[in-house]
């Protein structure tokens, strides 16, 4: 080897770093609004999910034990004191309580009824507004849902005002229950 060659280049150079950093740059700008999708679009889904796996739970409870158990929307839920909301309270975002309702008044007696389950509140500012507005679904020992209408929608929405995250639960007076969002359902909103 000669005196004073270069034997070798370590390092990157201007032109190549800047080239990363605009790529990186255009990769997150593509994967952030998805990503803020997916995480909204699953929240929703687990907070429909929730309320439709607890109506389920009270409808077979209904069915094992030969008696009426009611679904309500919590005024309270503390576990030594759960109540109802009033009487066409729409707002279940508030958290609900299951309870067999022995004396079918839709009114939960600590002495008579027995608490099986207790939702608190979402933690997210989403709404689930029931249409008609009712705070209370009771199914019968045959499943069959007393609710005042042919069919129930509670509707959860997202606290942006953007109905693509919208979740949609059905309840039929046969007990019969679904879920749909917006891009299935038009109705949806």
């Amino acid at each position: 080897m000669r005196r004073g060659s270069r034997v070798g280049q370590a390092g990157v150079t201007l032109i190549e770093l800047l080239v990363v950093v605009v790529l990186a740059a255009i990769l997150m700008s593509i994967g952030v609004p998805s990503y803020k999708y997916v995480t909204n679009s699953n929240r929703m889904a687990s907070e429909i999910n929730s309320l439709l796996g607890d109506l389920q739970y009270a409808r077979s409870e209904a069915a094992r034990e030969g008696q009426k158990v009611t679904v309500c929307v919590a005024q309270s839920t503390s576990p030594t004191s759960p109540s109802c909301a009033v009487s066409g309270t729409a707002t279940w975002q508030n958290g609900w309580i299951i309870f067999a309702d022995v004396n079918n008044d839709g009114i939960i007696d600590t002495t008579k009824d027995a608490v099986l389950r207790i939702q608190n509140a979402f933690s997210s500012s989403d709404t689930l507004v029931a249409n008609p507005a009712i705070s209370t679904i009771t199914f019968n020992r045959d499943g069959f849902a007393h609710l005042g209408n042919a069919t129930t929608v509670i509707t959860l929405n997202d606290s942006v005002p953007d109905t693509t995250y919208a979740r949609c639960l059905y309840i039929t007076q046969a007990g019969m229950m679904t879920t749909t969002t917006n891009s299935s359902d038009s109705n949806c909103t």
